[in-house]
């Protein structure tokens, strides 16, 4: 796969990594497989898509464990670790995976770092990230923490996620931002408008998760009635019937370019967001070995200017995200 780096200053990673939420949060409970998605990340590795992304919430914590074991036995060494801290499951909502809290108190990252790194078998992650800015809690101190873990040697590099430019700045200011993540797609924009050109300017990776939609915009969900029972998104705006179909017409036109253009509709999808800038490096997940090879090969395709002006102009999504 062809390569980038982690923002002007982080390590070498392929321009696709991969996204491990759906493995064991999130999504249809009944398709999961550890052996599958142990095979998967292996599989992702070998096929150059070597940031590997995770977080203590998503299970919570199974995730990070499932990681650790995929990267046991010599493969830890091979990938650029990341994972992320500052979401908790809401106690007041249980069962449901979409209800979540904040934390960013300087104390729970102090604790959290060191139980992340058990659970992930390794004595450093690459890139430790703020999961959400906690708003009871000032940016610089939640960052503060996490710089700390730097200079302890348990992280490498910071990152935060879904954060505004002003939270980036007064981040700086205490330690360096090497990623910001945040959800960029063809039908989430919001982050094109001030976001990714102030990472730009700065050397900043910007990391896009759901760069699929939430497996949207590969054109495989054509009705609410075909998510499983208990997917988390059924209760997203966007999956709802009368949303979801008049989104229809919008995935019916990354078909169609994607028919001109000899490939898969994720593999547009994808290069369209690649293309958004240098350091663009899109997180898509998938516990499905079919589909990795898929939204790899996505590295290797360059759409035509005409393809991007179109898929440039596309109309806004209907419903809200959350």
């Amino acid at each position: 796969m062809r390569t980038t780096t982690l923002g002007s200053t982080g390590p070498e990673v392929g321009v696709i990594g991969l996204g491990c939420m759906g493995m064991t949060h999130g999504y249809d409970p009944n398709g999961r497989d550890e052996a599958t998605s142990v095979g998967v990340l292996r599989q992702a590795i070998d096929l150059g898509a070597t940031l590997i992304d995770t977080a203590d919430v998503y299970g919570p914590y199974t995730n990070e464990e499932l990681v650790g074991r995929a990267l046991a036995g010599g493969h830890r060494e091979r990938v650029v670790l990341a994972t992320k801290v500052g979401l908790e499951f809401d106690e007041k909502k249980p069962g449901d995976a979409t209800a979540l809290a904040r934390n960013g108190r300087p104390e729970h990252i102090r604790r959290s770092i060191d139980a992340s790194l058990r659970r992930l078998g390794t004595d450093h992650v690459d890139l430790y990230q703020l999961h959400r800015v906690d708003p009871e809690v000032p940016v610089e101190e939640s960052w503060g923490a996490l710089a700390e873990a730097v200079q302890a040697g348990k992280a490498r590099h910071l990152g935060l996620s879904e954060p505004t430019v002003e939270e980036i700045r007064r981040a700086q200011a205490v330690h360096p931002v090497t990623s910001v993540q945040s959800e960029l797609s063809l039908w989430t924009r919001e982050a094109l408008d001030e976001v990714l050109p102030y990472c730009e300017g700065q050397g900043i990776a910007f990391l896009p998760f759901s760069p699929l939609g939430r497996g949207f915009l590969t054109g495989s969900i054509t009705s609410f009635d075909e998510l499983p029972q208990d997917d988390y998104r059924r209760r997203m705006p966007r999956f709802q019937q009368d949303a979801l179909k008049a989104n229809l017409d919008l995935v019916g036109k990354v078909r169609a370019i994607a028919a001109e253009c000899g490939v898969s509709p994720a593999q547009v999808a994808l290069a369209w967001v690649i293309a958004q800038g240098q350091y663009v490096i899109p997180i898509p997940g998938t516990k499905t070995p079919k589909y990795l090879v898929d939204n790899t090969g996505a590295a290797d395709v360059t759409l035509p200017p005409a393809a991007l002006a179109e898929l440039d102009a596309l109309p806004a999504a209907e419903g809200t995200r959350f």
